[in-house]
């Protein structure tokens, strides 16, 4: 697999994220930190018709595609404390992925060939799915003529979000809720209730049944085969049973979809939880690449600028600035002050003058009033912000101060 290689200056960038980073912020990093090493191709640099040729369009697809694993892989040993092995441009896609996460130091090392597989046919039911939410993140991104690795990156912040990309997790949740066969008709009598939420099944645009999920359930087998049986599949199998014979989930074409079984897969193969998300982000960037590419010999594209419909008031009286109320509770205009500032400000300013908490009301001395360390003394020698209360590591603290200072 060529181009599967990160510069070392991104690999530095990843290691400098906490150990215990989300993946998915890790993956991020990573896709804004590759924007920076190919100016070559950046319409910002090179002028906006860099992308009309297919030769440099081409490129940014096979450098993404194939460095999607290795960020995975580093995202993976950021909670491991390990270090990935370098990728093998002679396995194949899935293949390398996994000798990424399991080689170690040991260059011999192959994986499985059988898992291989049905970690390459999940990869390919996940890599495109036509208008969804993170797929129209990443044209409307790409409208704006920006980089392509800034626009997938957009695209898989979008799809970081737990009503996108979380769905198989919340699966593995919900049967884990269940426990066991027995109780799957007192869960469904639930959920007819509206007393819990069936995860799994039901889609926008398969309303009798999603085929993945058929594919996706041989692989599970497959893979269980291999590794051990876990017993929530028992339960997923029954629950599909029961739901597909019922006339309340029939009716309303509630059907299994492709994250039913998919994390059952992926927990079978070892993987937590919160890395479900890059499993299906990997792949599901070939559908973006897709997409990016369709929309540049598009004749009528442009920037993308939805519609509002205003249905608030047509006309209204504006208050002068000096007459306006004050701020709303859920205005960001007094930001609480962590305790790490309140330490900093208790300390004693450049002008060598110890800085004095003032008491919020009450007589003077030990127990009157409350003590306020909002705002610090304006002459520490820094610039306003500072001056306001606003000191390095806290930058909202102290805002407020320094609005009513001007």
């Amino acid at each position: 697999m060529r181009h599967s290689a990160l510069p070392v200056p991104v690999i530095a960038a990843i290691e400098a994220l906490p150990h215990d980073a989300h993946p998915m912020g890790v993956i991020l990093a990573g896709l804004n930190a590759l924007s920076t090493f190919h100016p070559e191709q950046n319409p910002a640099l090179q002028g906006g018709s860099i992308y009309a040729s297919h030769d440099v369009q081409d490129k940014q697809i096979v450098r993404i595609i194939g460095k999607m694993t290795t960020l995975a892989a580093h995202a993976y040993h950021r909670n491991t404390g390990r270090t990935p092995a370098h990728p093998v441009q002679t396995m194949g896609y899935a293949e390398n992925f996994l000798y990424m996460l399991d080689a170690g130091l040991d260059p011999n090392h192959r994986p499985n060939p059988r898992l291989a597989k049905a970690l390459d046919v999940m990869f390919l039911l996940h890599a495109e799915h036509e208008m969804n939410c993170s797929t129209a993140a990443a044209r409307h991104l790409a409208s704006s003529g920006v980089d392509v690795y800034s626009a997938v990156a957009g695209a898989v912040g979008a799809l970081y979000g737990p009503l996108h990309g979380g769905a198989n997790e919340a699966v593995l949740k919900m049967l884990a809720r269940i426990g066991n066969k027995e109780a799957i008709p007192a869960f469904l009598q639930r959920v007819k209730d509206r007393k819990e939420k069936m995860f799994g099944f039901g889609h926008r645009v398969y309303k009798n049944f999603d085929p993945r999920a058929n594919v996706i359930r041989e692989v599970a087998e497959e893979v269980f085969r291999l590794v051990g049986r876990d017993p929530l599949i028992d339960v997923a199998v029954e629950l599909e049973k029961a739901a597909r014979n019922d006339e309340y989930f029939v009716k309303r074409k509630l059907y299994p979809n492709v994250d039913f079984y998919s994390g059952l897969v992926y927990r079978a193969l070892g993987f937590p939880p919160e890395f479900f998300t890059v499993l299906f982000a990997v792949p599901r960037a070939a559908g973006y690449l897709a997409h990016w590419r369709e929309s540049l010999t598009d004749p009528d594209a442009k920037i993308a600028r939805p519609q509002q419909v205003y249905q608030g008031e047509w006309l209204r009286v504006y208050p002068s600035i000096a007459t306006r109320p004050p701020a709303s509770s859920d205005s960001m205009w007094h930001v609480q002050v962590s305790n790490a500032s309140r330490r900093r400000l208790a300390g004693g300013s450049s002008s060598g003058k110890e800085f004095q908490p003032k008491r919020s009301g009450g007589s003077g001395g030990r127990g009157g009033g409350a003590v306020s360390f909002a705002h610090p003394p304006r002459d520490v020698g820094l610039g306003p912000a500072f001056s306001s209360g606003v000191v390095a590591g806290d930058a909202t603290s102290g805002v407020d101060k320094l609005f009513h200072a001007r």
